[in-house]
């Protein structure tokens, strides 16, 4: 897995993909562009752990996560398969353990490929309150639900301008 500041790459069938931001986010369509985000911090920082000598194999990859987010499941769909191919499953207790008022609780990822994992949590102070107020809220205003795609532009050009290291811990 090589993971320069704007790509991940992973191997399938013998041949290295190389995907951006900007894939997956053409993927997936506006709507979450902060998920298509966390998704690609995310990739880069595991997905680079769990090289060995090379680019990991795409079809061997389980996607494990806590974080449901629509963008997220398209941006993982895209670079392992893994949503049409079973390998990619959302449970929220995944992330129980990391109740401490900061929502990290929410962005919990494990990557498995074969006998070998990779564990990663977000960093506290990487998403707001508020984000998480509106997300939850159903009968938004008008205001409320142009304030709510602001934050996720906010949130996504705010970790695409950072190094995946900084963003989430591998444990």
């Amino acid at each position: 897995m090589t993971a320069a500041s704007n790509s991940v790459t992973i191997c399938d069938n013998g041949v290295d993909l190389t995907f951006s931001f900007e894939d997956m986010l053409r993927y997936h369509g506006p709507g979450f562009p902060g998920g298509v985000a966390h998704a690609f911090k995310v990739m880069q920082r595991g997905l680079t752990a769990l090289a060995k000598s090379g680019p990991v194999s795409r079809r061997d990859i389980r996607v494990e996560t806590s974080f449901g987010g629509p963008g997220g499941r398209d941006a993982f769909e895209l670079v392992t398969r893994g949503v049409t191919e079973g390998r990619y499953r959302v449970d929220k207790s995944l992330g129980e353990p990391f109740r401490d008022g900061t929502h990290r609780e929410r962005y919990f990822f494990r990557f498995v490929e074969n006998d070998r994992k990779v564990e990663m949590v977000i960093r506290a102070g990487h998403v707001c309150d508020e984000f998480i107020e509106l997300g939850a809220k159903a009968d938004k205003t008008a205001e409320e639900i142009a304030r709510h795609t602001y934050l996720k532009q906010e949130m996504a050009d705010r970790l695409l301008a950072l190094p995946a290291d900084e963003i989430y811990d591998i444990l």
